[in-house]
């Protein structure tokens, strides 16, 4: 597909991959709609576009505020051709040590909340036959890695509901990507809870050492235009632990093929 003329939507949009897909999409004729919590730091990323661009500001734990955004991406255009779930936060805590909240404020953020714009946004793009939905989950949504429990739990659970939606989407003209990014060199661990929910503040030397945001970019939108449902982007030891835990694409076939031989409506029908 070419994406020259489309609307993208990226949520988590003010900085790291967020906004080096904007960047990127920009750079390939997209119109581009950027989201985040921090206005000032979208208005400074859609300066450098060089596209049309639209700014909806809102924290993904709102709902009045999600929904009031689905209402305006949508408006814009007329239409939201690729969603990306791409807000999140990731942990470095060991689990024994972590409180509580910090797994309820990373399964909000990185789950929940992801699941709840993209709900709100698919009958859209189902009544329009037409669209593309992504979501950036990571290695650790593939492989547990220690000092991440609840991140790993968040987007583990990412992979899943998007693995479902797409079969179930598979028969209406939606595509849906998961993206799983290794070590990407963006203040991702900075940024990071620490056991008490406070913020990390420091970085790893295997993040700052990664792949650079608009290398990583490239290859995430070039792997959507050719149709890849999933999608690896890492180097080294981490490539290599997300191979071994891909998801087959006949698997993938054959969930499709559950849906276009009538499981749902026979579960339906069944009560």
């Amino acid at each position: 597909m070419s994406f020259k003329d489309k609307t993208i939507w990226i949520t988590g949009a003010s900085s790291g991959i967020g906004e080096a897909l904007a960047r990127e999409w920009a750079s390939r004729g997209a119109r581009i709609i950027l989201s985040g919590r921090d206005e000032s730091r979208l208005s400074a990323v859609a300066e450098n576009l060089g596209t049309d661009s639209l700014i909806l500001p809102f924290d993904v734990r709102d709902d009045a505020a999600m929904h009031d955004a689905v209402t305006k991406a949508t408006a814009w255009t007329g239409n939201v051709d690729v969603f990306v779930a791409n807000a999140g936060i990731s942990q470095r805590s060991q689990a024994l040590k972590t409180d509580m909240q910090v797994y309820r404020d990373i399964i909000e953020i990185d789950l929940t909340a992801q699941i709840a714009a993209t709900q709100a946004l698919l009958p859209h793009m189902a009544e329009r036959g037409f669209g593309n939905l992504v979501f950036i989950s990571s290695i650790a949504g593939k492989v547990g890695v220690p000092m991440r429990t609840a991140y790993c739990a968040a987007k583990f659970g990412l992979i899943g509901y998007a693995d479902a939606l797409r079969a179930e989407l598979s028969v209406k003209g939606v595509e849906v990507h998961v993206i799983a990014p290794g070590s990407v060199a963006t203040n991702v661990s900075r940024n990071a809870l620490a056991a008490d929910g406070s913020k990390r503040g420091k970085s790893d030397d295997v993040i700052d050492n990664g792949i650079p945001p608009a290398e990583a970019a490239k290859t995430m939108v070039d792997a959507i235009e050719a149709g890849q449902r999933e999608i690896i982007v890492a180097r080294g030891m981490e490539e290599a632990m997300g191979e071994m835990r891909r998801t087959p694409d006949q698997l993938l076939d054959q969930v499709a093929g559950m849906v276009a031989a009538g499981y749902m409506e026979k579960m339906e029908a069944d009560g």
